[in-house]
């Protein structure tokens, strides 16, 4: 393809993972799976807190957000991933590959901000405990999930404005199974210096923000257990914050891992970023709800009501439900 602007580059070819032609099928089938149950799992997370009145606090409320960004981060990989594997086809169109990386960043970035606010929720619910219903009202809960959506689409969209200002010439393979923003301004023929600079400047400050929340609100925490230490108030504490810490721990270990191993394609670096957009996903539902005693419960009701909705058509199975 001979050098010109971004509208000469017609399409990218994404490596994709580096799987054995006889293992194509069952790498699929593998993905295809896990891809699933990141669907349904957030999706039934969601559903759950809508549905029953005892999840209606701002933690469920910041929670069935974190279950929807979920869901769309893995759905902007993973099934053009998967439509790879099957056709054998490695080619992605320019404004594919071009509003891939847009909504990449989006929900990268509000799993990113929605953590922080999960983290700042967890403060004051156990920081200060008799103001919390009139600090976390519902106008804060609303402002904060905004602010996380807006931070996260303008600066998607000021990062996706800046690439496509550049010029693509004969190299046009990405090494990767999604288009990266750390690599395709590398494949471009123009000045990516204000594009990195951008990169480093903005990206280090929206990074620095959630990590100094995050930390920030487990050291206060910490601080209130170790000034009158008890059994019954540290079960407490776990429990509050115990699937939210895993959480994290899930989610900026992997990012650590993309960040920072993804200098060159080997094995460490396909985890990384496998871990990232596909397994951490699928993780969160299972986190919350194995160690969630409400979750638990109104999964319970849930399954109660299903079944007395469904023997309610007929006498046959009217002893079931009782």
């Amino acid at each position: 393809m001979r050098p010109g602007n971004q509208s000469s580059m017609s399409e990218f070819l994404l490596l994709g993972l580096p799987i054995p032609p006889g293992q194509q099928g069952l790498f699929f089938a593998l993905f295809l799976g896990m891809y699933l149950t990141t669907v349904l799992g957030n999706l039934l997370i969601i559903l759950l807190i809508r549905l029953d009145s005892r999840l209606h606090t701002p933690m469920y409320f910041f929670l069935s957000h974190l279950a929807f960004s979920d869901i769309s981060l893995s759905s902007v990989t993973v099934p053009k991933m998967l439509m790879n594997m099957h056709t054998r086809q490695q080619s992605i169109p320019y404004m594919g590959c071009i509003s891939q990386l847009y909504f990449l960043l989006v929900f990268g970035g509000l799993d990113n901000f929605l953590l922080a606010v999960m983290a700042y929720d967890r403060y004051m619910a156990i920081c200060h405990p008799l103001h919390y219903t009139t600090i976390m009202k519902e106008g804060l809960c609303a402002l904060l999930v905004a602010g996380s959506w807006i931070i996260s689409c303008a600066s998607a969209l000021l990062h996706t404005l800046l690439l496509v200002q550049l010029s693509f010439c004969a190299n046009n393979v990405i090494t990767h199974f999604f288009c990266d923003i750390t690599v395709l301004p590398k494949l471009s023929c123009s000045d990516i210096s204000l594009n990195e600079l951008v990169l480093l400047a903005e990206g280090g400050v929206l990074s620095v923000l959630p990590l100094a929340i995050i930390p920030g609100s487990y050291i206060c925490i910490g601080n209130i257990i170790l000034k009158a230490p008890s059994t019954k108030r540290l079960l407490k504490a776990f429990s509050t914050c115990g699937s939210h810490l895993l959480v994290v721990s899930l989610f900026y270990g992997t990012l650590v891992g993309v960040d920072f191993v993804s200098s060159s394609w080997d094995s460490k670096d396909i985890i990384a970023l496998v871990m990232y957009t596909v397994v951490t996903p699928m993780l969160n539902p299972f986190i919350y709800s194995l160690r969630n005693r409400d979750i638990k419960q109104a999964l319970e009701c849930l399954s109660i009501g299903l079944k007395k909705l469904i023997c309610q058509r007929g006498p046959v199975c009217y002893l079931d439900c009782l």
